[in-house]
């Protein structure tokens, strides 16, 4: 099943998600997430959050892959949301 996981950064902290972005990019790239990257403020610019679609087994199997993120075990994530999410276009 496909899991929206939508991750919040805390206030002025895109250093510390540039410092940690190799790890991170590494670690995403040993699952099968189907689209992945950074949300970005009203500027277009600034990263602000991140946005994965995972496929795994299951809820607690995706809050394992997001809670070993290297960008939350920096501390970047303010605010993680996970949610089972269905595809409807393209239709898979």
């Amino acid at each position: 099943m496909l899991y929206a996981i939508i991750c919040e950064d805390k206030a002025d902290s895109e250093p510390l998600r540039k410092a940690t972005r190799d790890d991170h990019l590494a670690y995403i790239g040993s699952f099968d997430v189907r689209l992945a990257g950074p949300m970005l403020s009203d500027d277009g610019e600034t990263m602000i959050g991140s946005i994965i679609m995972l496929d795994a087994e299951s809820l607690p199997a995706a809050q394992s892959f997001a809670k070993s993120d290297p960008y939350k075990l920096a501390g970047l994530f303010e605010n993680v949301t996970i949610r089972p999410f269905r595809q409807a276009i393209p239709q898979p």
